[in-house]
């Protein structure tokens, strides 16, 4: 499993290792204690998995408040997306930064979005599936949208996206009265601290 910081930090690309021969392959696609090798201890209680039929279907920017905060583990079941992470921790020295990330089922590439960040993607191919593990169960209380047009972010779409209501209504990143704080660098942050394992 490799694991590789982003430009964002705290979001990290997880690359599970693939096991191939003429009939497929076999993937651990995700491992409690490989990630706690590199100091990745978050206990998931939820797996989500949803379908976008239509190209360009973007949804988010998605959060869920304290006390259900969720951090996420994402890859794509099938097809192809634009995963997109934004840093709104209050105080954090990256506040309103944003980094995306291309996932498909031919890559198997993760990311991992910790608490504290929105989170949303674009599918670029039809009948994208996207799986993610959730550090918290849904919360409708807690269930909260920041506009996807509002953070700068290049989604590489060239018409109108496909949209809920919901995230249409959603409010601008300028009127987002974050309630996540940042409290310093996650565990696996910094220099030395990721290494490669099998």
């Amino acid at each position: 499993m490799k694991v590789t910081e982003t430009a964002l930090p705290g979001v990290l690309l997880i690359e599970p290792a693939r096991h191939g021969d003429a009939r497929g392959f076999f993937s651990e696609s995700w491992s409690r204690p490989r990630l706690a090798e590199h100091g990745i201890e978050i206990d998931f209680v939820q797996d989500n998995h949803s379908l976008s039929r239509m190209p360009g279907t973007l949804r988010g920017l998605h959060f869920q408040s304290p006390p259900r905060a969720q951090a996420k583990l994402v890859r794509c079941g099938r097809g192809r997306l634009f995963d997109v992470a934004v840093d709104v921790r209050r105080g954090s020295p990256s506040y309103g930064q944003w980094v995306g990330e291309e996932l498909s089922f031919e890559n198997g590439r993760q990311l991992l979005i910790p608490v504290g960040f929105l989170h949303g993607f674009v599918t670029r191919e039809p009948d994208t599936e996207i799986v993610y593990k959730c550090s918290d169960i849904y919360s409708p209380e807690c269930d909260g949208a920041v506009h996807w047009d509002g953070c700068g972010i290049d989604w590489g779409i060239g018409g109108d996206p496909v949209l809920s209501e919901k995230d249409a209504k959603a409010q601008a990143l300028d009127d987002f009265d974050s309630p996540f704080v940042y409290e310093g660098p996650f565990p696996w942050e910094g220099p030395n601290s990721l290494k490669e394992s099998s």
